[in-house]
């Protein structure tokens, strides 16, 4: 009888169902956001401060990455010791630091809109590391990957007892190449 009073009420029944639905997302959202929140302000002092500068060099290396030749890169990254590759000693003001740094670029790679692999992550790192005088040692290494039967590069950092990013990789990857603080340049490897 009135076919335009039932189209109207179908389509104010279609809107608030999508707006009720929309509502509940946004609430969800605030509540996940909430959560973050509460955990970033748990934090070290460190962590937070350095958030947004970290997320930053993570953006700028990456681009270095992608932009720049390895060959043009490398010579930034330290001291090349080739394939023999060594960690030096920290003590423990610098070990503590160097987990939290370590903390703080693997929770903001989580946060970045770009891929933050391996390399920008070792990348930044290794220049924090630098900008708190605490000798590091950058490797890079190749793995055979025997289900796939391809291979595998992967980046990392340690120092001291510290695996700042990249986790436990010496045991997973063949090391190619390894580059330390350039304050460690004229020691003698012994072995």
């Amino acid at each position: 009888m009135f076919p335009a009073l039932e189209c109207s009420y179908s389509g104010f029944q279609l809107f608030f169902n999508y707006s009720t639905t929309r509502v509940l997302k946004f609430i969800k959202v605030l509540k996940v956001f909430a959560r973050k929140v509460k955990s970033f302000l748990k934090q070290p002092v460190l962590t937070k401060l350095g958030f947004i500068p970290c997320w930053f060099l993570l953006g700028i290396a990456r681009w270095v990455t992608l932009k720049i030749p390895f060959a043009r890169i490398a010579p930034k990254l330290g001291t090349h010791v080739g394939v023999a590759p060594w960690i030096p000693i920290l003590t423990r003001e610098q070990e503590q630091k160097a987990l939290i740094l370590g903390r703080l670029v693997r929770l903001t790679a989580r946060y970045t809109p770009w891929d933050s692999n391996c390399l920008p992550q070792a990348i930044v790192a290794r220049s924090l590391l630098g900008l708190y005088h605490i000798p590091y040692a950058l490797c890079f290494g190749l793995m055979f990957d025997p289900d796939t039967h391809e291979m595998k590069a992967h980046a990392w950092v340690a120092t001291g007892r510290i695996q700042v990013v990249g986790g436990n990789s010496f045991s997973q990857f063949t090391v190619v190449g390894c580059f330390v603080d350039p304050r460690f340049e004229n020691i003698e490897l012994q072995g």
